[in-house]
């Protein structure tokens, strides 16, 4: 078996890290930090120009035609630059999601997706009922003969629901049948909040749905929902993959440039076992995170949901360790708004959160494994 990646995909790393060098570096995430929609037209239109956005688009739709694999290539490098835009959230999960549902009336949404023109996001999680996603309260009822549909409701921890313009929302019809409704920022009935977060290069929203007009996406999304769950956990993990091997390079330079008692401090023995640990934990990771972007694209469904569980309980607590570690391997200089480390931190600490920890993780291993 070959677990190298492709000549082609080695080049998309390089050009995927060339733009994001060039057009996206550190001091335009920093820029980006305040401002609820964490990208530009520019760089998303870059993004769309490199064929990125359409990874996952089927090639009749004006995309790719690849999968997760392909895609962990784009993942990997953007979390190494922190990149604060909705990667993830519309070319991923949203994406994956009008994929699976194979609607009749899709094909329109995944060629502007594609290219550029639109940004979706998938409103999944509610208020105080953390990964409970299957049975949401969030209802639809039939609006009228035209195929309309009303939401009411209100989904938390919205990726990127600011700047998004489709909104693809789980929400179960009269029937208590869990569908995907597509519903439009800005319209009546349709309120979204900025949620602050801790970290700035992560853009959340609450949506608010009272009466909101939709039209319905899916029929039964049951399969579909838990597939693009999975995926956006999978991806989770290989952009803190990302993240976390660029905070080791930043971190081992620091130790072979600072010197302290006339040595450097990468010779000391307590900050070469912080590094090796680091190291551990970011191949680690990565290997989990590989397997788990293998079995979503050609593993039956139960692998797929325990690949992404064990990825997630590996790297959502070790990879916060690796931020943890660079910061008290810069020592007093790693806390400052100044230095670029924190960056680093702050993404690795979202994730921890995002995903539960590892005992979220793991308890529902065990739930796998009983069952």
């Amino acid at each position: 078996m070959d677990f190298e990646f492709s000549p082609e995909q080695e080049a998309l790393r390089a050009s995927v890290r060339r733009f994001l060098d060039d057009r996206a570096p550190l001091t335009w995430v920093r820029d980006r930090y305040e401002e609820p929609r964490g990208t530009t037209d520019e760089v998303w239109q870059g993004l769309a120009d490199l064929g990125v956005l359409g990874l996952l688009v089927p090639e009749r739709h004006g995309g790719a035609g690849m999968g997760m694999v392909d895609a962990a290539v784009v993942l990997e490098e953007l979390g190494r630059a922190v990149h604060p835009g909705p990667f993830a959230s519309s070319a991923i999960g949203a994406t994956g999601l009008v994929v699976d549902l194979d609607a009749d009336d899709s094909a329109g949404l995944l060629a502007e997706l594609a290219a550029g023109r639109s940004i979706a996001t998938v409103a999944l999680l509610e208020p105080g009922r953390r990964a409970a996603w299957s049975a949401p309260e969030t209802s639809a009822h039939a609006g009228g003969d035209g195929g309309e549909w009303v939401l009411d409701g209100t989904k938390a921890h919205v990726a990127d629901a600011v700047a998004a313009n489709v909104l693809l929302v789980s929400a179960c019809d009269h029937k208590g049948v869990l569908g995907v409704f597509a519903a439009t920022p800005g319209t009546s009935g349709v309120t979204i909040e900025a949620t602050p977060t801790i970290d700035g290069s992560r853009k959340e929203g609450t949506v608010t749905l009272v009466g909101a007009p939709a039209r319905r996406v899916g029929e039964n999304a049951s399969d579909a929902l838990a597939s693009t769950a999975d995926r956006l956990g999978i991806a989770a993990v290989v952009e803190g993959v990302g993240t976390a091997g660029r905070a080791l390079e930043l971190t081992v330079e620091y130790a072979t440039e600072r010197r302290q008692f006339d040595a450097p401090i990468g010779s000391f023995q307590a900050v070469q076992h912080l590094c090796a640990d680091m190291l551990r934990a970011v191949e680690l990771a990565r290997a989990a995170g590989y397997y788990a972007c293998w079995a979503a694209d050609d593993a039956p469904a139960a692998e797929r949901h325990r690949a992404a569980t064990i990825a997630l309980a590996f790297a959502t607590d070790d990879l916060y360790g690796v931020g943890a570690a660079a910061v008290q391997v810069h020592g007093g200089i790693g806390f400052t708004w100044e230095h670029d480390i924190h960056l680093f931190y702050k993404r690795l600490l979202t994730l921890q959160q995002a995903g539960g920890g590892s005992v979220d993780q793991l308890e529902e291993l065990a739930r796998l494994v009983i069952d």
